[in-house]
């Protein structure tokens, strides 16, 4: 039990959590996340953001420092519970990006006074190193990734599926892991869905880079994909070596 309490959010950490969750609009995130039922969609998962991320929050806590850096790619209302955690309990900086400007608009307004800022411009812009990167549910993301999505999660139709559209959307997310990944200090963590680490696994072995996949998952609030940490290692492979 001592364990489990060692690793538990604060008191005070759980509160902003909740805090930050009231001050959230959600008639604007209904918009912004559904075509139509966006009341019902968050009426469902508002609670399921804030009890998964803390858990989520509390397992990221046994494998962060203090006082390092975080880089989150598509940090959306899923992330809130982390980025307080990071900043306002572990004495971290967060850099955040969200491509969608009116969910950023949302975030930041609820977060007004907390140590962090979500900006709706590209994670490639984040300069400087980072010992946490948190890229989850982007890379299968139906809205940017279509015809990638379809494949991770097999419906992928083989009358209609569009290679080359699948092609492009390959080269794009190549070139964002190829701006992001390097960022990551080695060692390092890093944050993803079982349903990306193929993708993570593929640049890490290319790129000579010690890792180690952990086994445990945690589940997700919103996209429902399971999240699992990525260990970086110091030093690299030798060339020719599996």
């Amino acid at each position: 039990m001592r364990n489990a309490d060692k690793h538990s959010l604060r008191p005070q950490t759980r509160q902003m959590i909740r805090d930050v969750f009231a001050r959230l609009d959600y008639d604007a995130l209904g918009d912004i996340y559904c075509e139509e039922g966006g009341e019902a969609f968050w009426k469902a998962h508002k609670n399921k953001c804030q009890t998964m991320g803390i858990r989520i929050g509390e397992a990221l806590k046994q494998h962060l420092p203090q006082k390092g850096k975080s880089l989150y790619v598509g940090a959306g209302v899923a992330e809130l519970p982390l980025l307080v955690l990071e900043t306002l309990e572990m004495n971290r900086t967060v850099q955040a990006h969200n491509l969608r400007e009116r969910e950023v608009d949302v975030l930041n307004r609820a977060c007004d006074g907390l140590p962090f800022t979500v900006h709706a411009t590209a994670a490639q812009t984040a300069r400087g190193t980072f010992d946490h990167l948190w890229i989850a549910s982007v890379l299968n993301d139906p809205e940017c990734f279509q015809e990638t999505s379809a494949l991770a999660y097999g419906r992928a139709d083989p009358v209609r599926f569009d290679p080359v559209a699948f092609q492009r959307e390959r080269t794009r997310i190549q070139e964002l892991l190829d701006a992001c990944l390097p960022k990551l200090s080695r060692p390092g963590i890093l944050s993803t869905t079982v349903e990306e680490v193929t993708w993570m696994e593929d640049w890490l072995t290319r790129n000579r880079i010690l890792f180690h996949v952990e086994e445990q998952l945690y589940p997700t609030a919103i996209v429902g994909d399971p999240l699992c940490f990525i260990r970086l290692e110091p030093g690299r492979k030798a060339r020719g070596k599996a």
